[in-house]
């Protein structure tokens, strides 16, 4: 018996549906669609940010790095899903299980520098209109997004390795339909509170110092707004920072409930239910409201199409 206990977990079985067996086939169909359709509004933005030179600028530089960050995020998580809803044996290897952490780490870490570096570009662009194509040149872009990456990577490398090198003997059943940091943790047949703190003080400066960041951002753009003598260019104003704000608001809604919570306030159904819709949706939502609510990327997106249209003729 002293064998068995100590057996090493070589894999893990995901749980995260199992309590939905008869509607798994209804949820493969609902989030193949979903998937489908988020990928293909994240190419038609990036495509249609490419080809059109009118949107050559920082902050369409960097929606383009976040549709890309955020399809992605999704090919990490969705497809293994997608499969393991019609799959009798919802497995993966504990080296898989560790790759899909440190990518989504690593990704989920950039994707909130990043929206800190777009803050940091509206501000620039309300606040220093005249110096902008300066300020906000391409050496600046790159170094910003450059910047975001190297911190999504360390941050991504550390905590991967702090719970991946904890012993894992007791039991392999993951109450999750993904590798995220809390269920996995869970399964650890021990660990320090070292290991913890240092876990919980990465994820809480991954969500606070950009979070900061963008607030000191807005400060300072509200702060020049509503010195604007004309209402309408109020109006215009706020409303180049509204798509911003919003995506903000949904990405750290949903980060902090999953990972700045107690370990004693966890509850696996509640993450997987979180957890679906900040992998399915966000995703999906976060480029169509910088998109959708943009007159200057609808015309460029029907400049495009009219171009495609017209190429066949000529």
């Amino acid at each position: 018996m002293e064998q068995i206990n100590e057996t090493v977990v070589r894999e893990f079985v995901f749980l995260g549906f199992s309590s939905l067996a008869r509607l798994q086939l209804l949820l493969f169909f609902i989030f193949l669609l979903l998937y489908l359709f988020t990928l293909g509004t994240n190419a038609i933005i990036i495509s249609t940010i490419v080809l059109d030179r009118a949107l050559h600028t920082p902050m369409y530089f960097f929606l383009t790095v976040l549709s890309c960050s955020e399809t992605c995020y999704t090919f990490v998580i969705v497809p293994k899903m997608l499969v393991d809803l019609l799959a009798q044996k919802k497995t993966i290897s504990f080296l898989g299980c560790a790759i899909q952490m440190f990518s989504f780490l690593f990704l989920g870490c950039s994707h909130s520098f990043l929206l800190a570096a777009m803050g940091y570009d509206r501000y620039v662009a309300i606040c220093n209109p005249l110096r902008y194509t300066v300020l906000m040149g391409p050496r600046v872009c790159l170094g910003l997004v450059a910047t975001a990456c190297a911190s999504g990577f360390i941050v991504a490398q550390i905590i991967t390795s702090l719970i991946f090198h904890l012993p894992f003997h007791s039991s392999n059943r993951l109450h999750h339909f993904f590798c995220d940091i809390s269920p996995v943790l869970k399964l650890a047949s021990h660990h320090t509170h070292f290991s913890q703190i240092v876990i919980f003080l990465l994820c809480t400066l991954v969500l606070v110092i950009p979070l900061l960041l963008i607030f000191l951002s807005y400060v300072h753009i509200i702060s020049a707004i509503l010195q604007f003598p004309s209402t309408l260019g109020r109006y215009k104003a706020f409303s180049t920072c509204a798509s911003h704000l919003i995506v903000v608001t949904v990405h750290y809604g949903c980060a902090s409930f999953i990972y700045l919570r107690p370990k004693s306030n966890y509850s696996s159904g509640q993450d997987a239910l979180i957890s679906v819709s900040y992998t399915i949706l966000t995703p999906l939502f976060s480029p169509m409201v910088y998109s959708l609510r943009n007159k200057e990327f609808k015309s460029a997106l029907r400049r495009v199409v009219g171009r495609a249209i017209s190429l066949p003729q000529h």
